[in-house]
């Protein structure tokens, strides 16, 4: 408990910093300025595969699944990989969320940022129970396998709609709940108008944000117990790929149109690791191969989608 203590004190630290310090004043996030964060963020987190083969070399974390320093490092590489890619989902609808309710790009790391603590308590419970599924209920892997089955083939033949946060089911839920504001007034969450207090766009956005990553949680927690049922790995891999979530949003929101076949590496991983759950009691897939797969499914989809032009190129504001 010990590490866990000290990896949640620095999770809590980084947040601080980020917020109370380097992004105290609101203002626009440049696309230097989250390239580098990116850069940050992702040079922080495969930084952490030397502390986990540290970790389990020296036996200073517990290891219900008696993983080696070796396998646990790829293990947490994998997993960490697997949840950065299943991210790039998120960045589309959260574009589309802030579009939807206009909100100005010097408020939108503030909304993230209170976005991200709410995910880490949520993401936090969903590991805690689906890890003790897997260790009560040894079938509960073949549902979780299934189900990202079902999920890679519903996003491989889903027609493409638009996703319209203001006709939402969500949306609707919270306007019977409390009164709804359109005005802005700087980074408040809730106003005041003619003696009724009422949210702001800001505050809208951020609960339906929360909400669309609860939605995506169901897909990226299974796989990654996919990889492994080790709690620490599982939470350490999963928090530092929502953390660089935000800087991330930042660099490639703006170029949205570019990664046309990013989806098709999705549904490759989603499906790999569904079968993979599905074996895993008869077929022992090496760690190797796991990141292979992984990391080529991404590669294709990025190198597709800058080699192969769109017929049909949509018109991008550059503002």
């Amino acid at each position: 408990m010990v590490v866990w203590g000290i990896f949640i004190g620095f999770i809590i630290l980084f947040l601080a910093l980020d917020l109370g310090v380097f992004n105290r004043t609101p203002h626009v996030i440049k696309t230097k300025e989250a390239a580098i964060w990116t850069t940050v963020w992702v040079t922080l987190a495969l930084g952490f595969s030397g502390v986990i083969y540290w970790l389990f070399k020296e036996g200073l974390v517990e290891n219900p699944t008696n993983l080696t320093p070796d396998v646990a490092t790829l293990k947490y590489i994998t997993g960490y990989l697997i949840e950065l890619s299943l991210s790039i989902d998120n960045v589309f609808v959260i574009a589309v969320i802030f579009s939807s309710f206009a909100i100005p790009q010097k408020y939108q790391h503030e909304v993230l940022f209170y976005g991200i603590l709410g995910a880490i308590v949520f993401r936090a419970l969903m590991i805690f129970f689906g890890v003790a599924l897997i260790n009560k209920f040894d079938w509960i892997i073949y549902v979780f396998g299934a189900f990202l089955l079902f999920t890679a083939f519903r996003m491989l033949t889903h027609k493409e709609t638009e996703f319209n946060p203001k006709k939402s089911k969500m949306f609707r839920f919270m306007k019977k709940l409390f009164p709804v504001s359109y005005r802005m007034d700087g980074d408040k969450f809730f106003i005041k108008r003619m003696g009724i207090r009422a949210a702001t766009p800001l505050f809208v956005a951020l609960i339906i944000i929360e909400l669309t990553d609860i939605l995506f949680a169901l897909d990226s927690i299974p796989a990654i117990l996919a990889i492994t049922a080790d709690p620490f790995i599982v939470f350490s891999s999963n928090i530092l790929a929502i953390l660089g979530l935000r800087s991330m949003y930042f660099l490639i929101s703006r170029m949205l149109t570019k990664f046309r076949f990013i989806n098709y590496s999705l549904v490759v991983i989603l499906a790999f690791v569904g079968v993979k759950m599905i074996l895993s009691h008869n077929v022992e897939i090496p760690e190797w191969l796991s990141l292979g797969v992984i990391g080529l499914s991404l590669a294709a989809g990025i190198v597709a989608s800058m080699v192969i032009s769109d017929p049909n190129p949509p018109v991008v504001n550059e503002d």
